[in-house]
């Protein structure tokens, strides 16, 4: 009888791949980082910027902006209500 043999492994080569794998996948996760860190930054300067232009406009005209924070209007028409098509 021919077993085959159970100390056959994945090896050297496979282990390489893997650590390139890993390595490869951190330096992709550093990146990413550094530029979700610069996005918040050049994200909270451009809103910096644009307060600083609003509050000077305002202070310019002596009238307040209107309010950016009201809730968007209901729709004009539902799908729901409409009638069906003939």
């Amino acid at each position: 009888m021919d077993t085959p043999s159970t100390s056959i492994g994945p090896g050297l080569g496979a282990f390489i791949a893997f650590f390139v794998l890993a390595v490869v996948l951190w330096l992709l996760m550093r990146n990413l980082n550094g530029r979700m860190r610069r996005m918040a930054y050049k994200e909270q300067q451009r809103v910096a910027e644009l307060e600083a232009r609003e509050a000077e406009r305002e202070a310019a005209t002596g009238a307040k902006p209107a309010a950016q924070d009201q809730p968007p209007a209901p729709p004009a028409h539902d799908a729901d209500k409409a009638d069906p098509a003939p």
